[in-house]
């Protein structure tokens, strides 16, 4: 499973464009743009996820499950869930600067 936002750092950790990871995938450019575009979890045609997942692994990209531990090691980045809050909670005083 990857999402539309993992999609997007993915490749700016490789640095590459669209077109780049279209020619790494065998997909098409189009094709990278609607799994970009995404609302969350990618979804579409099994082969083409497998091609991109495949792509990026191969180019060192390491996809992290939520709640997953990184199994190789190595500098990664990691998307925070967001801290849980009640109703009756009051906001963080704002920082002074």
């Amino acid at each position: 499973m990857i999402t539309a936002p993992q999609l997007r750092a993915a490749r700016a950790l490789l640095g590459i464009d669209q077109r780049q990871l279209a020619e790494l995938s065998g997909l098409s450019v189009p094709t990278i743009q609607r799994m970009e575009a995404s609302d969350g979890v990618i979804r579409g045609n099994v082969d083409s996820l497998m091609k991109l997942i495949a792509a990026l692994g191969s180019a060192g990209i390491e996809l992290i499950d939520e709640g997953a531990v990184s199994q190789s090691g190595g500098r990664g980045v990691r998307l925070a869930a967001p801290p849980e809050s009640t109703p009756n909670e009051a906001a963080p005083p704002p920082r002074a600067e």
